[in-house]
């Protein structure tokens, strides 16, 4: 191979801020440019330089982006660059002429790779070379520093020869070609992968040796890797996990004093040692001084150690999809709100979804993420008050930490890395549970997040805990996250207090809006998210419905019957709503028996369960049978979710409970 592009490549500098680097392309005059400014580049394309109409067309799109350049000055410029190519040009063909042509740089540079490396590429057309390195494997990116810095290193110990970043450039673009044409595609992974049933989890350490978890343990292997991990800028080492520890050596280091906070914790990690979704968000909250960005950091040396574990917020969807490709764990600090497109992206995030931005410095080609990652962040208020994000979400509120309890951080992770090996073991020890486990888990009910209900079930016995801890745990936070999630939605609030005294009430959204203008008052009506269209009273209703029914409260929209068959939205109280406007989803079965059980609190609940064994059969068969035909009239008269159907009718089984627990006591 040969591109015309050996030495040192022309550039031009027009008052010593603006620079433009030509890469040309085969013994032609036609050169990729790119401008720079400052050392930024501001703007990339193809040019023929032998061409005059395309000089200029050039010059024009330069002046339009950089209106102070001088086009003239820039014109110029183009022509020297022309010049400069044609004296190559035909210094090149002199020596060919003369037999003295010999392999540039470039061509000896693809030569050792295509010798030494194996060249593939993912299915979003991103190539990537997996090369041996003494006694191991090591993956880079075609474009990354890791491979450049190689080339130069086997060029010089092969040919005792150094090369100019133009034959680096040109070589690469060369490998590039060959691993999106002629390479097989194979997916890659950062940190976490799954393969033929087994999870593999990256080190990081300098001999590229994982974590294999299968459903009879896990071991550390070194060679022969069925997967392939690449590695970002800022990925550090985990250690080297050790067995025999308890996850109660992680307890003394989190400021966590709700035991039930403490077992999402530790599910939000299980989840983030599985390598596929959905992942819970991990919400902090907690006033100053409360260690919140301090369990942050605990928790992700944990799994994904970086060197910057906390991030600021995002300023654009580019900024995350970028931290979402180079880290496996997604961490933002001291957030004072979510906004709008963040919630939704965060969401995609957790539950899947596809990323699509504009690839920096060009006109239309995309940068494409379609994944799934873990993700926590932390603020001193409840800064998630979306229903969607807070659906997805585990809250944990942490109490400040008086001034005599502090501890130097210096001295907190010399004392956490002492214990951090056996931490990592255990949490293992559990997901090795899980593997083995999970496909036997039969929930009474599943909630929204599914599957990572079913999966911390599964793990959650070879932590010590009884039965079903997690699912009292989660079904307490989730009830706390609907009430979050009713307080900060004003619509939500005014339409529990319109629809009190209201068994029902069915009406257009402009004959709501008019109701609800009614009951809010002028107060409520300022405030800026106050929906002030019938079109966006109907979006917001739908966003909080779930939350609606899970307080006793069923929306339902649907087509009315006359002639013009006008979009209806009917409103009906549950018969099971509380006083408080809740459905009972704190009094689900076990939820607190199973949580003390699992804490050495008692054998009995708050409730009357007796033990763990009664999760899955605490209805009697006359609840059970009603249960069933409640939910089955709401999903198909209702239109709703088997979620919120179950929602429903759990409300109406506890109200039946209450008022019998009621009239019982009276008799007495």
């Amino acid at each position: 191979m040969n591109t015309g592009t050996e030495g040192k490549p022309p550039t031009v500098s027009t008052d010593g801020q603006l620079v433009i680097e030509p890469r040309f392309t085969d013994r032609s005059y036609m050169a990729v440019l790119r401008v720079l400014v400052a050392g930024e580049s501001v703007l990339v394309h193809k040019v023929d330089l032998a061409k005059d109409g395309a000089r200029q067309a050039f010059v024009t799109q330069v002046v339009e982006r950089l209106p102070a350049v001088d086009a003239g000055d820039v014109a110029t410029k183009l022509l020297k660059l022309c010049d400069s190519r044609a004296a190559f040009l035909a210094a090149a063909e002199n020596a060919e002429a003369d037999g003295n042509q010999e392999p540039t740089l470039a061509d000896l540079m693809v030569q050792i790779a295509f010798d030494e490396a194996e060249l593939f590429h993912d299915k979003a057309q991103n190539a990537f070379a997996a090369i041996q390195i003494e006694d191991h494997v090591e993956t880079w990116a075609v474009k990354s520093k890791g491979l450049r810095l190689w080339l130069r290193r086997r060029l010089r110990e092969e040919h005792d020869r150094s090369a100019s970043n133009e034959a680096v450039n040109a070589a690469l673009e060369e490998l590039e070609s060959k691993a999106l044409f002629d390479g097989p595609e194979v997916e890659v992974f950062v940190r976490l992968a799954e393969h033929a049933g087994e999870i593999w989890i990256d080190l990081c350490d300098g001999k590229w040796q994982a974590v294999r978890v299968t459903p009879s343990g896990w071991q550390v292997v070194s060679d022969k890797l069925p997967v392939r991990f690449i590695r970002a800028r800022g990925m550090l080492p985990l250690p080297q996990p050790e067995r025999g520890g308890s996850i109660q050596d992680l307890r003394r280091f989190l400021n966590v004093h709700d035991e039930s906070d403490f077992v999402l914790v530790v599910a939000w990690l299980l989840a983030a040692l599985r390598s596929r979704g959905p992942f819970p968000v991990l919400d902090v909250s907690g006033e100053q001084g409360s260690a919140k960005s301090s369990l942050q950091k605990l928790l992700r040396s944990l799994v994904d150690p970086n060197s910057a574990p906390l991030r600021c917020e995002p300023r654009e969807p580019r900024d995350l999809v970028i931290s979402a490709a180079n880290a496996w764990i997604i961490c933002f600090d001291n957030l004072s709100s979510v906004r709008p497109w963040l919630s939704d992206a965060l969401c995609r995030l957790s539950t899947g979804g596809g990323f699509a931005t504009r690839e920096l410095y060009t006109d239309s080609a995309e940068v494409i993420f379609e994944s799934q990652r873990p993700v926590m962040f932390n603020g001193i208020t409840d800064v998630a008050n979306r229903s969607d994000l807070l659906d997805r979400s585990l809250l944990i509120t942490l109490a400040a930490i008086p001034e005599n309890e502090r501890r130097p951080e210096r001295q907190l992770w010399a004392d956490f890395e002492k214990v951090r090996p056996r931490v990592l073991g255990v949490l293992l020890d559990a997901v090795a549970a899980g593997l083995a486990g999970e496909l036997a888990v039969k929930l009474a009910r599943l909630p929204r997040m599914a599957d990572f209900a079913v999966w911390v079930t599964a793990c959650e016995q070879a932590l010590g805990w009884p039965k079903g801890t997690f699912m009292a745990a989660y079904m307490e936070n989730r009830s706390s996250a609907n009430e979050t999630a009713m307080e900060a939605s004003i619509v939500g609030t005014v339409l529990v207090e319109f629809m009190d005294d209201k068994p029902s009430w069915e009406g257009t959204s402009a004959d709501l809006l008019v109701a609800l203008e009614a009951k809010a008052g002028e107060k409520a009506q300022r405030r800026q998210d106050w929906p002030r269209s019938p079109r966006k009273l109907s979006g917001d209703l739908r966003r909080v419905a779930p939350n609606l029914r899970r307080a006793g409260l069923d929306v339902r929209f649907d087509r009315g019957t006359g002639k013009d068959r006008k979009r209806m939205i009917r409103l009906v109280g549950a018969d099971g709503r509380t006083e408080n406007g809740g459905n009972g989803d704190e009094d689900r079965p076990a939820a607190k028996s199973l949580l003390g059980l699992a804490l050495g609190q008692g054998e009995d609940g708050s409730d009357g369960v007796d033990g763990s064994d009664r999760l899955l059969d605490d209805l009697s068969d006359d609840e059970r049978v009603t249960w069933e035909e409640r939910v089955a009239t709401c999903m198909s008269d209702g239109g709703l979710a088997q979620a919120d159907a179950e929602d429903v009718a759990w409300g109406e089984i506890q109200g039946r409970r209450r008022a019998a627990a009621t009239k019982g006591a009276d008799g007495e």
